[in-house]
């Protein structure tokens, strides 16, 4: 079990430890087609949209799909630092189901450990304790999933 630590109002992070290489998970995280495998918040949830261009100043978007529902939730952003397999930065925003959030910052860093890799996010620059939480339920959620598409591919 994984929880979500609250650096401040504004600041979440999380941890989590994945029985893999620092590139297998590096791989899954720009990955398109491994994204659609595993970026959800739940299980149940399709993933019909990952879109990557993986270059410095290039943009990506993914899209969630609840179960029984039509609507995809999609958000997106463009990348600020790409230095595989350690460390990737890039913006955060929602086109829907809000495409008025403001934009938020997200620093994933893949640490090398004797069992595998540690996985730090970190999510930033948000307006408020409810949309920083609401974000720390969803990133715990995709890291989950996350840890099951891993754990399917051993």
């Amino acid at each position: 079990m994984i929880n979500p630590v609250y650096d401040s109002d504004s600041v979440l992070q999380i941890r989590r430890i994945y029985r893999a290489s620092r590139e297998r998970v590096f791989q899954a995280w720009t990955d398109p087609n491994q994204l659609k495998k595993w970026f959800a918040v739940s299980e149940g949830f399709n993933t019909p949209i990952a879109e990557v261009d993986l270059q410095v100043g290039s943009r990506f978007r993914i899209g969630m799909q609840p179960p029984g529902d039509d609507a995809i939730l999609i958000a997106g952003g463009v990348y600020r630092q790409i230095s595989p397999p350690e460390k990737l930065v890039f913006t955060w925003r929602w086109e829907s189901p809000d495409p008025n959030e403001p934009e938020t910052l997200v620093t994933v860093e893949f640490f090398e450990q004797e069992d595998g890799t540690e996985v730090v996010l970190k999510h930033e620059l948000f307006t408020g304790i409810p949309q920083r939480n609401q974000h720390g339920d969803g990133w715990k959620g995709c890291l989950e999933q996350l840890d099951h598409f891993i754990n399917s591919q051993l």
